[in-house]
């Protein structure tokens, strides 16, 4: 099974909790076995990252935090399903995929 460098965007809070500190535009690459899903994506950032493990998807139930949201190819992908392959531009490097932490107010 080969592995594709994967562009990750994550936010501000989770690249200091996870010491990476000042990447360029947030990036981060990250190595992601094929298929490219989001699951997949997430198994391999928690992998290298161990710290953001329950950060971004509950340890026990794996679905998404509150106030996360997940972006590909300017596409919402945060209610989709985790093991959707994600688009090709994605999957190449060419676009990023962004974990954008969402703002509650009014």
């Amino acid at each position: 099974m080969s592995s594709l460098p994967i562009r990750v965007q994550i936010p501000a809070h989770l690249r200091s909790l996870a010491g990476i500190g000042q990447a360029p535009h947030g990036e981060i690459v990250l190595e992601v076995p094929e298929p490219v899903t989001l699951r997949s994506v997430l198994d391999s950032l928690e992998a290298r990252y161990p710290m953001l493990r329950g950060t971004i998807r509950d340890h026990v139930t794996q679905q998404r935090r509150p106030f996360l949201r997940f972006f590909a190819c300017e596409t919402d992908l945060s209610h989709d399903s985790p093991d959707i392959v994600l688009p090709e531009a994605v999957a190449s490097g060419a676009e990023v995929l962004i974990i954008l932490g969402a703002i509650a107010g009014g």
